[in-house]
Parts: C-alpha cells; sequence; structure tokens
C-alpha cells in the first residue's frame, strides 16, 4: 500500500455547518460525528459548555437550540445546521450577568460550579415558557439536570428568585 492511498484513506467526509451560536454566525467543515458539544468547545472556544456523562443524563452539556433545553452531547453539529445556539455565554450582555446567573450568584445556588450552566440554560428555558412557575414546575423544568454537590434546595430558590426579578424587569424572554 503506498503513502499516498493509505493517508487518503485517513481522509474522513466533511460538511458544511453554519449555525448562530449566542448571536454571531459560525461556519465550518465538520465530520458528521462531531457532537455539537464538542462543536462548542473547540470550534466556539466556548468553555461553559461542560461534557459530563455523555450520555445525556447529567444535563451539563444543555444549550437551547431554537429556545429548547437540548443535551449537546447527544445532539451532532450537523442538526443544528442553521440553527440558533445559545450558551451560557451567550446570556450576559456587556458584562452584565443575565437575571438567571446573577440569581443563582445571589442564592449560592452552585458549588463546585461543574452543573451549572446546564442548571442556568434549563431555567432559562423554563422561565421563557412559564414565567411564573410553582415549585413543581421548578422541579419539573430542571428535572433533566443532575447536581452532585447540593441538595437543590439553592437551585430552586435561585429558579424562584430570577422569575421574580425577570417579572419585575420586564425583561425580554425567549425571541423577544
Amino acid at each position: 500500500m503506498s503513502s499516498e492511498s493509505s493517508s487518503h484513506s485517513l481522509d474522513r467526509p466533511t460538511r458544511e455547518v453554519s449555525v448562530t451560536v449566542n448571536g454571531e454566525t459560525v461556519s465550518a467543515d465538520v465530520e458528521p460525528r462531531l457532537k455539537l458539544s464538542d462543536f462548542l468547545r473547540e470550534e466556539c472556544g466556548l468553555r461553559g459548555v461542560r461534557v459530563g456523562c455523555e450520555h445525556g443524563v447529567c444535563g451539563a452539556c444543555t444549550v437551547l437550540v431554537d429556545g429548547r433545553s437540548t443535551k449537546s452531547c447527544l445532539t451532532y453539529a450537523v442538526q443544528v445546521d442553521g440553527a440558533s445556539v445559545t450558551t451560557v455565554e451567550g446570556l450576559s450582555a456587556d458584562g452584565d450577568l443575565h437575571p438567571i446567573q446573577e440569581s443563582f450568584h445571589k442564592e449560592h445556588a452552585l458549588q463546585c460550579g461543574f452543573c451549572t450552566s446546564g442548571f442556568v440554560m434549563a431555567t432559562k428555558e423554563l422561565l421563557d415558557r412559564e414565567p411564573d412557575p410553582d415549585r413543581e414546575d421548578v422541579e419539573d423544568g430542571l428535572a433533566d439536570n443532575i447536581c452532585r454537590c447540593t441538595g437543590y434546595q439553592n437551585i430552586y430558590d435561585a429558579v424562584e428568585r430570577a422569575a421574580a426579578e425577570l417579572a419585575e424587569a420586564d425583561y425580554p424572554r425567549g425571541d423577544d
């Protein structure tokens, strides 16, 4: 086997994707098997997207795709071609924390912080869908996210605080 044919055998198919990530268009040639989490971390440099279990169980990789919570470790980058993706980095504006992020900080809703970005993004989707959730709505809305450090009480308190602050400030939600 010649070196030319062996190097050719290492070529893998790629596909161009164009995704709006946190309001900016990102285009890249990617292998069809590239996970969205890896695309966001490696191609876009967005380290707030965590990779925990790689099985969609922990929720640390949660991002919003067209406003819906999505486990980026279970989604291929080619599946979001043409979509809008929001990560935790995309919530803050001009260096100011989003009210959800601020509420997590004020309520001490994190310890090690590994799961926090996933919880914040799940909270964003929940509050866009249900601006005034009761405790059961909060628990259901965050059920796909796991924290190994806290007892969840402060996380639930942070969501309730964020809901109140967003309502008070008439903060834009979803596609507003």
